[in-house]
């Protein structure tokens, strides 16, 4: 089991929990699209009171998995797949610097966590491990942010990440090469770790390429489907 607020160094308040296992619900589809949420059952499923769950609902909304409807109750956030290439276009750009500045700025103790997260992946890829590398990608994703030491850049890629992660988790399975995928993921942390900000910033690339080739293989995949569906019911 990955522990991802040790990975991250993060401290563990009862808000950051209830974000950190709702999260982590949404992406992976525990709370599917369009569900309805309740502060009160989900404060009892997850045994944390009510206003940790709202605090985190709230910081969710921010980023774009769920709705709150005034009045009226709390929503998962639909997926909307072509929207997922406009998301990479600014991922690509905030990436690139958050993994150079990491690869600069990062104090020894991040380094280190950098280098057990990408133990973590390379372990994931053999293994073929989807819900590790899930969680081990939330840890990286928080710890670039984090070890990079710029605020704004933080909260700018934090609106993304979430979305992106659900993606990916809908579709791998038809599209996906985890073990590449996970591989990628271990040479951008070894890159951080290793002080390297030009090779940190080149497998931010590769990552973003992957993550875009990925996308695109699954919109084809998409109209396939649609297509198929049409001609099936335009058959005589």
């Amino acid at each position: 089991m990955v522990e991802v607020r040790a990975l991250k160094g993060r401290s563990s308040s009862l808000t950051d929990q209830a974000y950190d296992q709702l999260e982590e619900m949404i992406v992976t589809l525990e709370l599917e699209p369009g569900a309805v949420l309740s502060e009160g059952a989900l404060a009892t499923q997850l045994g944390l009171g009510r206003t940790p769950i709202r605090e985190a609902l709230q910081r969710l909304a921010r980023e774009g998995l769920v709705v709150i409807l005034p009045r009226k109750g709390i929503l998962v956030a639909e997926i909307n797949p072509h929207n997922q290439l406009l998301v990479l276009e600014v991922r690509r750009e905030l990436e690139r610097l958050l993994a150079r500045t990491s690869a600069i700025r990062s104090t020894e103790e991040e380094r280190a966590r950098f280098l057990k997260i990408a133990e973590g992946m390379e372990q994931a890829a053999r293994e073929a491990d989807d819900i590790s590398f899930m969680r081990l990608d939330y840890a990286l994703n928080m710890l670039v942010s984090q070890a990079a030491h710029n605020d704004y850049a933080r909260r700018a890629i934090g609106l993304l990440h979430g979305m992106s992660r659900r993606f990916w988790y809908m579709h791998y399975k038809e599209s996906a090469d985890l073990p590449l995928c996970a591989r990628l993921h271990a040479v951008l942390a070894r890159q951080i770790a290793e002080a390297d900000p030009d090779g940190a910033a080149e497998a931010s690339d590769r990552l973003v390429d992957y993550a875009e080739t990925f996308t695109r293989a699954t919109l084809d995949t998409g109209r396939l489907g649609h297509n198929l569906q049409d001609r099936s019911r335009a058959a005589p």
